[in-house]
């Protein structure tokens, strides 16, 4: 039986030293394809998509809207 991994979902490398959480898309819960828009985050005069790095459950959300953030830091977790 293949053991389930759990995936981080990070924020995105945009070229600048900070980003701001805006929203999620998806609620702890929710099923999601690997591609599907989960989340956004914000640079300044831009917004961007994230996008789910796997196919599975979204199982932790671990930002909230307007938290400063660093690329790569983990927003939430998928459960393939």
């Amino acid at each position: 039986m293949k053991e389930s991994s759990r995936i981080p979902v990070t924020a995105p490398d945009l070229g600048a030293p900070r980003v701001t959480f805006s929203l999620w898309h998806v609620r702890v819960g929710d099923r999601v394809t690997e591609g599907d828009r989960v989340a956004e985050v914000l640079i300044p005069g831009a917004i961007f998509d994230v996008p789910a790095p796997a196919t599975g459950t979204l199982v932790e959300r671990l930002v909230l809207p307007n938290d400063p953030l660093t690329p790569g830091t983990v927003l939430g977790v998928i459960q393939e």
